[in-house]
């Protein structure tokens, strides 16, 4: 089960993902032929996504290695 620092970490990795998600399609993002990239919509979906499941799965490892401690 997740706790309120987990949860809270996963929601700012999940806005810095959406943040970063439109600075890649406003500044690398392709016009035509890339499906994702040439969408600011689904770029910073992509972006918010990936933010979130990264820094959840970075809080469950540092968290295990400190339990191990």
């Amino acid at each position: 089960m997740k706790d309120k620092k987990e949860t809270l970490f996963t929601i700012m990795g999940a806005l810095f993902g959406f943040i970063a998600g439109y600075f890649y399609y406003y500044w690398v993002g392709c016009e035509n032929g890339c499906p994702i990239k040439s969408n600011p919509w689904l770029m910073t979906a992509y972006g918010g996504i990936m933010g979130g499941l990264g820094t959840s799965l970075i809080y469950s490892l540092v968290s295990k290695q400190k339990n191990k401690l």
